[in-house]
């Protein structure tokens, strides 16, 4: 359907068979990315979120391969997301069975696994700046989702005239740019390119090899913004989702229990799970896929953007029009999903209790376009979730009744509601 945002011409896809024939069937039409004039200001206009045409297509390259580089060989991903889940248990067990609101600790520890990625080194849980930093992503995310930041995507010119918290906003993220900028200057002074240690590294070193390239877009402007984008993609979508799946545990226990007996079959309670044991525990793995599946984190996806005119199931979508991928009426189409208003395992489990792929699984998007994360997300959600199951069992103190499955904010992203949890160690 085509409707006006503002004056913006903007066509919505609905459900799993256009989206599908949009972002994958026609990827090519669709790489196109929609000026967002919130993403727009943060980043100045670089980096790989915002881009498009050559700029997109290098730093989308690159940053796969380097996401790939450093998932296989060095200290891999695998072991930077064990040992954060490690410090993560060792957290919690300070609580001592103790209520405590765990969204700043999940945060913590998602945005550190990001940190080693893309820093090489991770912080500790007591650092101010690092602390202050995740508290400027949280209240970002927050600011995209509300009244506000919607405001400011339909009329960025009037709201860049008019007073209000939108100017502080843009503010806070100037500090994390300037955080960003430092750490980058300290890699320049430190760089060996034989042996590059992280994402900045890598980039600095193909930075200094295209050099002489005219079309180089492996430059300071595109570093910076494409770094702040890893960090707000990165720490808040997957931390939001661990929160969300331990409130979906407290609410059902017996699919807690039914998790923890398969992970002491499998894991057992001495050693930290890895990926490999993914495909022996096909019921705690169909849980996070329904926990993906139910919250739904970001509903409309980033809006997509007519580069050119395009056709589209006979109709010509005109150059120049925002195309919102509507992923929200794919993980609750009722085509696809047996109970999609339903948190309900069973949608990824086949007769024999084996996982079950459906296409209709886009919570990272699809196509070109697609979350580059997707793969550290997937192994961030798993280990981190059979490992807290491993050592704790969560609770509240108003019992499962108290728990709304349904979002605070619901914009933007879907941001679960906060609530103070029970780990009790097992």
């Amino acid at each position: 359907m085509t409707l006006h945002l503002g004056w913006q011409r903007t066509v919505v896809l609905v459900g799993y068979e256009a989206v599908k024939e949009a972002l994958v069937d026609q990827a090519d039409d669709f790489t196109g990315r929609g000026p967002l004039p919130f993403l727009l200001k943060a980043t100045r206009g670089y980096g790989l979120g915002i881009s498009n045409g050559e700029r997109w297509r290098q730093l989308r390259r690159f940053t796969l391969s380097t996401l790939r580089d450093f998932g296989m060989g060095r200290k891999g991903m695998e072991e930077w997301i064990q040992e954060e889940s490690q410090h993560l248990r060792g957290r919690i067990d300070s609580f001592k069975a103790a209520p405590f609101d765990p969204t700043f600790q999940f945060s913590l520890t998602v945005s550190n696994v990001i940190c080693c990625m893309v820093f090489g080194e991770r912080f500790s849980y007591e650092d101010k700046q690092f602390l202050q930093l995740l508290n400027i992503i949280s209240e970002m995310l927050q600011f995209g989702s509300s009244p506000l930041g919607q405001m400011y995507n339909v009329f960025p010119w009037l709201m860049e005239r008019l007073p209000g918290r939108q100017h502080y906003f843009f503010t806070r993220i100037e500090e994390v740019r300037d955080f960003i900028e430092t750490k980058i200057h300290e890699h320049k002074d430190t760089l060996d390119p034989s042996s590059p240690r992280d994402y900045i590294d890598c980039f600095l070193v193909r930075s200094e090899q295209e050099k002489n390239n005219p079309t180089n877009e492996f430059h300071h402007d595109n570093l910076v913004s494409t770094v702040l984008n890893l960090f707000l993609a990165g720490t808040e979508t997957t931390s939001s989702t661990i929160r969300y799946a331990i409130s979906v545990l407290i609410k059902y226990p017996d699919i807690q229990e039914k998790m923890q007996q398969e992970i002491d079959r499998v894991v057992g309670k001495g050693r930290c799970p890895k990926m490999e044991d993914r495909k022996s525990l096909p019921f705690t793995d169909a849980v996070i896929h329904e926990v993906q599946r139910f919250l739904d984190i970001v509903p409309f996806s980033l809006p997509h953007y007519a580069l050119t005119d395009i056709s589209f199931r006979g109709y010509t979508i005109p150059k120049d029009t925002v195309i919102i991928p509507l992923l929200h009426s794919v993980l609750k189409d009722e085509k696809q999903w047996a109970t999609p208003w339903t948190f309900n395992p069973q949608h990824f489990l086949d007769h024999d209790g084996n996982l079950k792929k459906n296409p209709a699984f886009m919570p990272f998007a699809a196509g070109k376009r697609a979350c580059v994360g997707e793969a550290l997300a997937r192994m961030e959600l798993f280990i981190f979730m059979v490992s807290l199951l491993q050592r704790f069992t969560f609770s509240c103190t108003d019992g499962p009744d108290s728990i709304n499955l349904v979002p605070e904010y619901s914009s933007f992203a879907n941001l679960p509601r906060r609530y103070k949890v029970i780990a009790t160690p097992r």
